[in-house]
């Protein structure tokens, strides 16, 4: 693909930038552009619970947190804060490698 790649100055691009890039540069129409990437973060989210990979990006994975002990920053009061499952994103090595090169 013929992007260009981002400078440091450059401002992160809008829903509605991404949509225009990816019409460009693959000659769809916009309206099916959205339609694509809609679909994917539907199907995404409907399979996250299981693990859910974008090739080339990364992955959805559900991560299981322990119960643990907290504090309540206001009151100093010890707080036991309950077991729950939280849903990351695991970054693939060759994204990894785009931004930053593998040390030799």
């Amino acid at each position: 693909m013929a992007f260009k790649k981002a400078k440091p100055t450059d401002k992160p691009l809008t829903k509605a930038k991404v949509i225009e890039s990816l019409s460009e540069e693959t000659g769809l129409a916009k309206k099916d552009v959205t339609s694509v990437l809609t679909a994917l973060t539907e199907l995404s989210y409907a399979q996250a619970g299981v693990g859910f990979t974008i090739p080339g990006m990364g992955k959805l994975v559900v991560q299981a947190r322990k119960a643990r002990k907290g504090r309540n920053p206001k009151t100093g009061e010890t707080i036991k804060i309950p077991a729950k499952k939280v849903l990351k994103f695991r970054i693939a090595k060759a994204a990894k490698d785009a931004i930053t090169p593998p040390k030799k």
